[in-house]
């Protein structure tokens, strides 16, 4: 496989497991130490970009606050000794920040496509937005089989 053919694989296999999970740990950094938040997710069809949506008040917002690198872990464990053999983990690296101006309609399109369930939350004053803008992706299956996606 030539190296085009295992970008565009890469690139399929962040998009299926992307599209079937709702949900993924986001880690950020605060007083000298990570913090692991569970967050819903959505993500651009072009993969460069992820969208969160937290309130202003918590901890995870206050870290993005000070220092915007993160990376969010998404992954289809089942919980099962199958997950040795078939579970896929993808990790994006990048930095996050707050969506709003003119962009912010497009990303709420987005994130609300996949979470309707969140419109009211996602309303709220109190709510932001979230874009991450992911530099690069490793992608782990078959357990110990990991590949590196450059992004930007």
């Amino acid at each position: 496989m030539n190296k085009i053919e295992k970008i565009s694989e890469l690139r399929q296999i962040l998009s299926n497991l992307f599209a079937g999970q709702k949900l993924a740990v986001l880690s950020s950094f605060g007083n000298e130490q990570p913090y692991a938040s569970l967050v819903a997710f959505a993500f651009t069809e072009d993969l460069e970009h992820l969208l969160f949506a937290t309130t202003r008040s918590t901890r995870k917002f206050a870290n993005l606050s000070s220092e915007s690198k993160v990376a969010l872990l998404i992954d289809n464990r089942s919980n099962t000794d199958k997950d040795f053999s078939y579970a896929v983990a993808a990790t994006a690296l990048g930095r996050a920040e707050e969506v709003s101006g003119t962009e912010r309609a497009s990303y709420v399109h987005i994130y609300l496509t996949k979470h309707p369930h969140l419109r009211e939350f996602l309303s709220s004053p109190s709510c932001a937005l979230m874009k991450i803008n992911v530099q690069k992706y490793y992608v782990v299956n078959r357990f110990q089989n990991v590949e590196e996606l450059h992004i930007q």
